[in-house]
């Protein structure tokens, strides 16, 4: 019912920066945040960034370095990744809160959303 298709990720030097897309849809959508989560090899899934009223938080770890952003009339959200470093390398998650409607019954589904995940990778 509901996409999260991403874009942008791939093999950057360290220092180098890097752009994710994520798009949200669905029938009868109405998204209240988006944001990202990364997963580094090994490694738990983690917060990275979310965006919702034109506010953003950041993981202290990436704080100065990205900056997320939102286009609410595309349900699009952006992650500018600047001065990337090899430990940054992750899959990144797309995730939307988002509202959406039963196709059986028309009851309101309140949920998170992720997208399948885009490889960034930093190298050294």
């Amino acid at each position: 019912q509901v996409q999260l298709v991403e874009s942008g990720g791939g093999l950057v030097q360290s220092g180098g920066s890097l752009r994710l897309s994520c798009t949200a849809s669905g029938s009868r959508l109405t998204v209240t945040s988006m944001g990202w989560a990364r997963q580094a090899p090994a490694k738990e899934r983690e917060f990275a960034s979310v965006t919702a009223d034109g506010r953003a938080n950041y993981a202290d770890s990436v704080k100065g370095r990205f900056t997320i952003s939102m286009d609410s009339a595309r349900n699009t959200v952006y992650l500018q990744m600047n001065s990337l470093e090899p430990e940054d390398t992750a899959v990144y998650y797309c995730t939307a809160d988002a509202l959406t409607y039963s196709p059986y019954d028309d009851s309101p589904i309140v949920g998170r959303y992720w997208g399948q995940g885009t490889q960034v990778t930093v190298s050294s």
